[in-house]
């Protein structure tokens, strides 16, 4: 895939792409969906604290279903956020865990997490103010 962000000139005049998550076409704006996404942030949030097997980690991201946890993963996988360890056992052995990039992702994502947790009686506050404006 190519950049279509900004271009800029580099020394010896070759154009030199810059990512720029406002433009429409940058593709830190795909990263930026997969991570903050709903399955994203709580799936990496939940590998923070240690690996986990696909059923432990379902349980553990309440809600999300069987298909959506599998394709977040993959997701989150092909994207160099979370390693898949495959072990050739019957049954299948499946643990998925951070990589190191996906740490750092992890904890830009759950830090927000946690300030909607902390902050949710704010919101809660603004959206009543804003409903009896608005009757």
């Amino acid at each position: 895939m190519s950049v279509s962000a900004t271009s800029q000139e580099a020394a010896g005049g070759a154009p030199r792409w810059v990512p720029d998550v406002n433009r429409p076409v940058c593709p830190s704006r795909v990263v930026l969906e997969h991570v903050t996404s709903r399955w994203g942030v709580l799936a990496l949030a939940a590998l923070l604290e240690r690996p986990y097997r696909f059923g432990e980690l379902r349980r553990t991201v309440g809600g999300v279903s069987e298909k959506m946890l599998a394709q977040t993963l993959r997701t989150l996988e092909r994207d160099g956020f979370v390693h898949r360890d495959a072990k050739p056992v019957i049954p299948p052995h499946v643990d998925y865990s951070l990589t190191p990039l996906g740490r750092e992702a992890a904890e830009q994502v759950w830090g927000l997490a946690r300030w909607a947790e902390h902050r949710l009686d704010a919101v809660e506050t603004a959206r009543e103010a804003y409903d009896e404006a608005r009757s």
